[in-house]
């Protein structure tokens, strides 16, 4: 139980340390001080800042968006808080416009709530996917709070708890005109919470985007599945549950520390986490600027992890790893059975990588079995070809191919609120042009 105590002690021995390699970097760099023209001191600034970064804390990245281009023109952005709850802010990005007739064009686009995983990596971690969706639509995104950081009187934060969130945040935004995209985790408890809101004659989403999810882990198991399965649920209880430290708000509470998360991300490739920290080495002796800032920005955004809530992370293992409570149609929130093929008047777009190595295939795609109350016209299923976990939601292919198809399947769905659709839906229209919105 002292664990999480000890890394924090190593932590605080170690800040000094790394303070000063990156004061050394900063001084026999390029441009530091006198220092900095002596014969070899590019590789002591090198091998200090490397020292430095592997040392250093990561905190929270920003989204850090404040305007989107499209169609030659660009739009100011704003991140504003559209509701707070102890385990999560909802975020909105609301764009801006001077013209009339943009700003015509920006309202009637549709709202997307974009649910991000809470599985180690901040929100953050889908601030391509936020960008690429905010220049057609009006955008929302959870942003999990780090479990630490929540004082005990909150309460605790199960799976059950996770659902009602997921809830709460459709019904504030307006279910009549909303679309949500679900990344990788949260695909199971989004399938959940809308099922639940169709089984109660709730109004709900016009669309679902699942993608990378593990709605069914029995379908091609991957590295991560097996390590989920392989020991017994109080295996997890007993090794990787640790209280918080005093020195946080959320002290005593009971965590899967992030840094334990980190460990094992690290740990699944460890060959090349060294090379990419041995050529950020010499890119730096090398001058090349480029590439060496290119892996600043990947290692902020990776090494910034957070702590789950000890309830919600067993219950994951437990229902969707372990007894897949979900696709065996076993699965009961808060005393109410989860019944996806209740819902009825919600298109269904399931998207895979082709090389993921997180989500199997087939994994996400079980959604359209369990989904049977659906029309066939209102399915689509897309596997990205030489696509991983990550690309299907940020970088060139998430840009290039998958996004047009999401942005297309959105607007096939979108307008007026309609009853279920059981029938023929119609047919994708071609994308219009200039579609921006107020978001």
């Amino acid at each position: 139980m002292l664990f999480y105590q000890m890394h924090e002690l190593g932590r605080a021995w170690m800040k000094p340390w790394t303070l000063l390699a990156d004061a050394t970097a900063r001084a026999y760099a390029p441009g530091g001080t006198w220092l900095s023209q002596l014969a070899g001191a590019d590789q002591v600034a090198a091998a200090n800042e490397l020292l430095y970064r592997i040392g250093k804390d990561y905190e929270k990245p920003d989204f850090d968006i404040h305007s989107v281009d499209h169609n030659d023109r660009t739009y100011p952005v704003v991140q504003l808080d559209a509701l707070e709850l102890p385990f999560c802010k909802l975020l909105r990005f609301k764009r801006y416009t001077d013209d009339p007739a943009h700003l015509e064009v920006i309202r009637a686009q549709p709202r997307v709530l974009v649910v991000a995983p809470l599985s180690g990596h901040h929100a953050t971690l889908l601030r391509d996917t936020v960008r690429t969706l905010l220049r057609d639509h009006k955008v929302y995104i959870t942003d999990w709070v780090d479990a630490r950081m929540v004082p005990t009187e909150s309460g605790g934060f199960s799976l059950d708890d996770y659902v009602a969130y997921i809830e709460t945040f459709i019904r504030h935004i307006g279910a009549e005109d909303l679309h949500v995209i679900s990344v990788c985790q949260p695909t199971v408890p989004v399938l959940a919470a809308v099922s639940l809101m169709a089984a109660r004659g709730e109004p709900t989403p016009r669309s679902l985007v699942m993608m990378g999810g593990p709605i069914d882990t029995r379908q091609s198991p991957t590295a991560v599945n097996n390590l989920a399965t392989e020991k017994p649920l109080s295996w997890f209880q007993h090794n990787v549950i640790h209280p918080v430290p005093m020195n946080y708000p959320g002290r005593g509470r009971l965590v899967y520390p992030g840094f334990l998360q980190h460990m094992g991300f690290m740990a699944m490739n460890p060959e090349r986490h060294l090379e990419s920290h041995r050529a950020f080495y010499e890119n730096l002796i090398k001058g090349d600027l480029e590439d060496a800032q290119a892996h600043r920005r990947f290692y902020d955004e990776y090494n910034a992890v957070l702590d789950m809530p000890a309830e919600y992370y067993l219950d994951t293992i437990r229902v969707v790893f372990q007894q897949h409570l979900l696709p065996r149609g076993r699965w009961v929130v808060a005393g109410e059975p989860v019944d996806p093929s209740r819902i009825a008047g919600t298109a269904l777009l399931t998207i895979e990588g082709e090389l993921d190595d997180i989500s199997g295939e087939g994994q996400t795609r079980a959604a359209h079995t369990l989904c049977t109350g659906i029309a066939e016209a209102d399915r689509a299923h897309l596997t990205v070809e030489g696509a991983g976990h990550y690309g299907i939601f940020s970088g060139r292919r998430w840009r290039n191919q998958v996004y047009p198809q999401v942005r297309d399947f959105i607007a096939a769905h979108s307008g007026p609120a309609a009853t279920p659709r059981r029938a023929a839906a119609k047919k994708p229209s071609p994308p219009r042009k200039g579609k921006r919105k107020n978001s």
